[in-house]
């Protein structure tokens, strides 16, 4: 199984380790045609305009084809990218999950936390930065983690988003989801 991370900014490198850590072997995407060579991706935190910027046109329908046919599972900003609508501000989306998000929405940086949530009933350590905020979920989105009252992690199909990071806790269960979804 090559799970791909996309090396354009942000975290992937925790996400590389945590994959690795797992058994994935993991190809660091930095150009569209690397997508050929992958099984799944992880589109990692960062800053989803800027995602928009470095990927191109080009880069950003390649993309779109990607994720509307194999896994691909997005923290944070890949959450942000997955997502069918985006607010504060409207931005493009890959529209390959059926949610409402809205960007910055736990507040700036310095508003950064790590809360306890749940993934399905268990608890587990969650660490937001600058966290979108699912508002909406499609008829067709399963919630599995949430955070309070909040959806913090949905699964549309073979697709995953997470508005926390947690390729920041040590916690490996939301990762390990994701490759059962590849098998």
């Amino acid at each position: 199984m090559k799970i791909g991370v996309l090396a354009l900014q942000g975290d992937f490198d925790a996400h590389r380790k945590r994959l690795e850590e797992l058994g994935a072997e993991v190809v660091l995407v930095k150009k569209p045609e690397q997508l050929d060579e992958i099984d799944g991706l992880v589109i990692p935190g960062g800053e989803s305009g800027t995602f928009l910027k470095l990927l191109g046109e080009d880069g950003f329908a390649k993309l779109k084809a990607f994720v509307q046919s194999k896994p691909t599972f997005g923290t944070c900003a890949g959450a942000i990218l997955l997502a069918k609508e985006v607010e504060n501000p409207a931005q493009n989306g890959l529209g390959a999950l059926d949610i409402g998000i809205r960007r910055n929405a736990y507040g700036r940086q310095i508003d950064s936390s790590i809360r306890e949530g749940k993934f399905g009933d268990a608890p587990i350590e969650m660490v937001f930065i600058r966290a979108p905020k699912i508002e909406r979920v499609g008829k067709d989105v399963e919630v599995i983690a949430t955070e309070g009252s909040d959806p913090v992690a949905v699964r549309q199909g073979r697709t995953m988003a997470a508005t926390f990071h947690p390729e920041l806790s040590d916690d490996t269960r939301i990762h390990r989801a994701f490759l059962d979804l590849i098998k």
